[in-house]
């Protein structure tokens, strides 16, 4: 009997760290594909910034980030949090509370090709919403909430949230309602702004660009508001 229980102890152990070992190389994989570039999204409970895969899905970086540059997602919001799933940002051209100029409403419009992979979805992963055409993407994605093996290759996974698991967890514990097949905030969860920099960037110059594309982005939400409430 005791030897039956040590068994038991042992096989658990050992496939804990199985488990164990197996999540940390897919991590470590997950780390490998990153680019320099990182977006921070800065949210009314807290920032979230990510990291692209280049080398997985090069036109969706190439497009998520131009719309980006463009301040695309400034105003945005989150329409879904279905915890331990996804977190869900809206298509620009419908979800902002800002107008869009020309050029921007020009790349949101455009639709991308699926860039279908063998990365796994998991928590902290970045996919690619989209209608029922595998190459219908625009500009809804999804932050991954938890493992969702039901969706490797059929959406496009371009990349993943590098810091603000924090954010992410606030999100999660916020009131929600369903509509149809959706679990929905209850509150609105504007991204207030954004900016964008390399994690390659070294010199002071560097930095003081950063900065000065941080205030920018603030200037312009700012004169937004100003122009809405003091007309």
């Amino acid at each position: 009997m005791m030897k039956s229980l040590f068994n038991r102890i042992f096989f658990s152990f050992a496939f804990s760290i199985l488990c164990s070992s197996s999540a940390m190389f897919a991590q470590s994989d997950q780390d490998s594909l990153l680019g320099s570039a990182r977006v921070v999204f800065q949210t009314n409970y807290g920032d979230i910034e990510f990291g692209f895969y280049p080398s997985v899905a090069p036109k969706t970086v190439e497009h998520i980030y131009k719309l980006v540059r463009l301040g695309c997602y400034n105003t945005n919001h989150f329409f879904r949090v279905d915890k331990g799933f996804v977190a869900q940002v809206a298509d620009v051209s419908g979800g902002r509370t800002a107008p869009m100029n020309e050029e921007q409403r020009k790349e949101a419009e455009k639709k991308i090709k699926g860039e279908f992979s063998d990365v796994k979805h998991v928590r902290g992963i970045l996919s690619m919403g989209r209608y029922s055409d595998p190459d219908s993407a625009q500009s809804s994605f999804s932050m991954l909430l938890g493992d969702a093996p039901h969706l490797d290759h059929e959406y496009a996974i371009f990349g993943k949230v590098t810091k603000g698991e924090e954010t992410l967890k606030k999100l999660e514990e916020l009131p929600t309602r369903r509509e149809g097949i959706f679990v929905m905030p209850t509150e609105r969860i504007t991204i207030l702004s954004t900016y964008y920099y390399d994690t390659e960037m070294e010199t002071c110059e560097q930095d003081k660009s950063m900065l000065k594309r941080r205030l920018a982005a603030s200037a312009v939400e700012i004169e937004r508001q100003r122009m809405k409430c003091f007309p």
